[in-house]
């Protein structure tokens, strides 16, 4: 049986570029959890993923939040990576 750990990585970027590293980081698959933060820290989206749901049901709020971040200069993305022994 494999333990499973979660670890945790921070990106800062552009504003503009948030919505297009979180498409790219869900595709990796092994993704638990997303937190999006704006310049001053502060918690604007917390996304729970599961297994192949993630995609097609945040797009319109990633849409949405994309055009809120792209005014903002830096955002921060806090993802949970899951890593089986």
């Amino acid at each position: 049986m494999s333990e499973q750990r979660v670890r945790t990585e921070e990106f800062r970027i552009q504003g503009d570029m948030i919505v297009a590293k979180i498409k790219e980081l869900i595709q990796e698959g092994n993704i638990r959890r997303i937190i999006i933060k704006d310049e001053e820290g502060k918690s604007l989206m917390d996304i729970p993923l599961t297994a192949g749901v993630a995609g097609a049901i945040f797009a319109p709020k990633l849409a949405a939040l994309g055009a809120i971040l792209a005014m903002t200069k830096h955002g921060t993305i806090v993802v949970e990576k899951i890593e089986e022994d």
